[in-house]
């Protein structure tokens, strides 16, 4: 029967741990290990069956234990520390009020679909989730004024686990946000704050919670509110729903309904952040907004909300990309195409990567690209592709200098990192680990540390792996209806002093987890050779619609059943945070083998390099920038094989053959102190480079100063005077527009001879028509550079030539080239449009060539 009504009862705090319930609600203890202590002090056993939760220790903590522990003055002094260094955490002058100058007030809204802070907030699903989390983490630590927007599932994302086939299978547990450090938003009566998001023929109503994340406040949307039908009520019930309709569903709260909230709390951002092209639909709810607001015109509003907003795309392929048709845009978009001051056919063009094309579904990235000044991949090879992939949207410009940047992933250190690595750190590096870990220097004592003390470390790591993966087989076994004997074996796999290789991530198919297992003698060989022994632990989950994901997993599982291969082979389901922390503080090799180059970044290898493990991958992602042969290996020299079959077989090979003539060797040459001398060496290179380049604290540092504070100034320029200038700069956009097919390159003439040296000049004269523009509305330029066998220009410089006059309406430019160096080149000459106001040379998307 359903209750009449509802109430919660929570534990009386005594007066002197009121603070207990304030610590528990803010998320830093997700990577404050001695606030965390403080929850584990005061009933380990309940903070392990709550999965670190606070919340619910605090309301399932019987209260004569809270009386104890008030006059326990051990207890209490822990306490006190843990408050005086959270205070302190919280009040000081952080690193962004030191280099924001004297900019006005700067607020940043960083959107994600998921959000992966800590186990017992589960609304993410792997590494996009668990990087957004990070991003917070390292935004709170820098002090930087971001508030984090996403949506809060009740059911989350799913529970993996295997039936007796090794078939993976979903389970779906409801969240209770009652025992989640999550708390709901109420207005002055009481009542839960909402706002609306319009629907076919409805108004979906959408709830609004807070999480605190250390300084930085996280806005959380659900739909499952009783104003809203049943069906409106699952919308936000699952992580990445299926379906769809459901998803432009979960996009459109997302974005519109983010922004929304964000002006019901009254928090006025200036730049809005999208990860990944989820929330792309934020830009027109800005758009309309604008328009309402300040009286402005569709032009106008699009150039002010695009200056404010950048946009971070994680995906290689096209194919990853959420797209809709026009039929589905025109039945959720019906209601506000009025407010925006356009028809549908206008808005799909704006997700068009061939604009006008009417076959073509919106996607939602190139809706980003379109509607953001400021654009990054997660990887430099990943911008590479990146820009490869998007360059028809900037038609006639190289692909090369397409505005899309590179900011590699990085990790939040404090989070990931062992609390015994974090032990030695303090010992011998000092404070300073934690306050800068992206200086260089202070990394530069991990030679400090001996080598006795490093691998002693380590090795209790990976015996708490090998504890911890026999738990959870026993779990699964029992989960099963497994035997006992079952059970007894158990505590016989893994091996706590062999090589243990870590493989975990999401099982899709180009990440080739199986790629061990093409040949299965060499494995057997590797695995069971007595002197040298090697296991593997396998964790991930595959999408529950991708059935080539699970039969990866399901091969994997069999293999690892057989009698030869069970004492070296396990399969850890229902990976998530918890076991991602094991792994990679206890594996000796962090193992990816994606195909080249469908990994974007991949951030788990970072992490078990921050931990010692030495990294064994593909020239991909973040580890085409980070590898050197004395901190690990790579697989293959960075090929990519259109034959794919074949493509597997060669790395497959190329990746036995490091294991069995470099790495097993180095692992267990041992001198008469039994320590792997060179395998510790590259232990410290692989943590030094890890903790200093590889860090989240680098990597939204870089946000800030390349996307954050350009975008905020941009933005608010063109805001000045009652928006004035981005009116201005509008009206010029469309000035240009209308009078580019007037634009022409008549001459291009050089002083062109064979046998230039290095050092010589080179005259270079263009002679244009421009129509109805000015030379002040155009940059006209020499491109020129290197030749490749072609005669296509590969690395090239762009030059201003100098207007010197005009005659008979052709305008008449100069340029001096220098050579620089010897070799084939060549150039050729340009026309773009130019204004001071533009945040890119190529902005316009116009450019003729000569």
């Amino acid at each position: 029967m359903r209750a009449l009504h509802t109430y919660d009862v929570v534990p009386f705090l005594p007066k002197e741990l009121e603070r207990l319930r304030e610590l528990a609600f803010n998320l830093r203890w997700a990577w404050d290990g001695d606030t965390a202590d403080l929850f584990v002090r005061l009933e380990r056993d309940l903070w392990d069956d709550a999965k670190r939760n606070p919340i619910k220790v605090l309301g399932e903590i019987r209260q004569e234990r809270l009386d104890e522990v008030a006059r326990d003055e051990a207890f209490m002094t822990h306490f006190r520390r843990v408050c005086d260094r959270f205070d302190a955490a919280m009040t000081r002058r952080p690193w962004f009020d030191r280099i924001r100058d004297n900019r006005s007030e700067t607020q940043v809204a960083y959107f994600s679909m998921e959000y992966g802070i800590a186990e017992s907030l589960p609304i993410y699903s792997g590494g996009l989730g668990v990087l957004s989390g990070d991003h917070l983490k390292s935004a709170s630590d820098l002090g930087i004024p971001l508030v984090g927007v996403g949506l809060m599932y009740q059911e989350g994302y799913f529970r993996q686990y295997l039936n007796p086939d090794g078939w993976q299978q979903e389970l779906y547990p409801e969240n209770d946000f009652s025992s989640m450090p999550v708390q709901l938003e109420r207005d002055e009566d009481g009542n839960p704050r909402i706002v609306a998001v319009p629907f076919p023929g409805r108004d979906v109503w959408v709830r609004i919670w807070r999480v605190q994340v250390g300084r930085v406040q996280l806005v959380l949307l659900d739909t499952n509110t009783p104003q809203n039908s049943i069906a409106d009520q699952d919308v936000t019930d699952r992580l990445y729903g299926v379906g769809t309709e459901l998803r432009i569903q979960q996009e459109m709260i997302l974005g519109i309904g983010g922004v929304r909230a964000l002006r019901e709390l009254g928090l006025e951002a200036s730049v809005f952040h999208m990860n990944e092209g989820h929330s792309a639909f934020l830009a027109l709810e800005r758009i309309r907004w604008m328009m309402a607001e300040h009286g402005l015109d569709l032009a106008a509003a699009r150039e002010l909300v695009a200056a404010g907003n950048c946009f971070t795309t994680h995906t290689p392929v096209p194919a990853g990309i959420d797209r809709f048709s026009q039929e589905l845009m025109a039945k959720y978009f019906e209601p506000l195409l009025p407010q925006l001051g356009m028809d549908i056919h206008q808005l799909m063009d704006l997700g068009r990567l061939d604009a006008g094309r009417q076959d073509e579904s919106l996607s939602m990235a190139v809706l980003a690209l379109r509607l953001s000044h400021r654009q990054n991949g997660v990887s430099q090879v990943h911008a590479q592709v990146s820009r490869k992939m998007w360059c028809d949207l900037w038609p006639g410009a190289a692909c090369e200098e397409v505005p899309i940047a590179g900011i590699t992933n990085g990790v939040h250190a404090p989070t990931w990192i062992s609390a015994e690595m974090k032990g030695l750190f303090d010992r011998y590096l000092g404070p300073q680990w934690r306050e800068l870990p992206e200086e260089e220097g202070v990394w530069n004592n991990l030679e400090q540390i001996p080598s006795t003390e490093l691998w002693r470390t380590h090795e209790r790591r990976r015996e708490r792996l090998v504890a911890f993966a026999r738990n959870r087989l026993k779990a699964q076994i029992t989960r099963r209806g497994g035997t006992r004997g079952e059970l007894a074996l158990a505590d016989e796999v893994l091996d706590p002093e062999a090589l243990t290789i870590g493989f975990a991530r999401r099982f899709a198919t180009y990440k080739r987890s199986t790629l061990l297992l093409a040949d299965k003698e060499r494995l057997l060989r590797l695995l069971t050779n007595r002197e040298r022994p090697v296991q593997i632990i396998f964790a991930g989950k595959a999408h529950p619609a991708d059935d080539p994901g699970k039969k990866m997993i399901q091969e994997i599982v069999h293999l690892s059943r057989k009698e030869e291969f069970r004492h070296r082979m396990v399969f850890v389901e229902d990976y998530d945070m918890a076991t991602a922390r094991y792994l990679v503080q206890g594996v000796d090799i962090w193992l990816n083998t994606p195909r080249r180059p469908k990994e974007a970044s991949g951030t788990s290898g970072m992490k078990a390099a921050m931990n010692g493990a030495l990294n064994v991958s593909t020239l991909d992602g973040w580890w085409v920038e980070a590898y050197q042969p004395n901190l690990g290996w790579a697989i293959g020299d960075g090929e990519e094989y259109q034959d794919i079959e074949y493509g597997d077989r060669v790395e497959a090979s190329a990746l036995h053959n490091l294991l069995e003539r470099e790495i097993v060797p180095m692992f267990y040459d041992r001198g008469s102190d039994g320590l792997p001398r060179d395998w510790i060496q590259r232990m410290k290179r692989s943590t030094q480079v890890g903790c200093h380049r590889y860090n989240t604290a680098r990597m939204v540092r870089q946000y800030a100063i390349e996307m954050y504070l350009p975008a905020d100034d941009h933005a608010k320029m063109l805001a000045m005077d009652g928006n004035r200038r981005g009116t201005a700069l509008a009206r010029w956009r469309e000035k240009v527009a209308s009078a580019w097919a007037g634009v022409a390159l008549v001459d291009v003439r050089g002083g062109l001879k064979n046998n230039l040296k290095v050092g010589d000049q080179m005259e270079v004269e263009a002679k244009v028509r421009l129509g109805e523009l000015d030379p002040s509305d155009v940059e006209v330029e020499v491109y020129h550079g290197d030749l490749d066998m072609r005669g296509e220009l590969t690395i090239a410089d762009r030059q201003p030539m100098e207007f010197v006059g005009e005659e008979d309406g052709v305008q008449t430019y100069r340029a001096l080239l220098f050579c620089s160096r010897s070799g084939r080149h060549g150039y050729s000459v340009r026309v773009v449009p130019h204004h001071e106001d533009l945040p890119h040379h190529l902005d316009t998307r116009l450019i003729n060539w000569g």
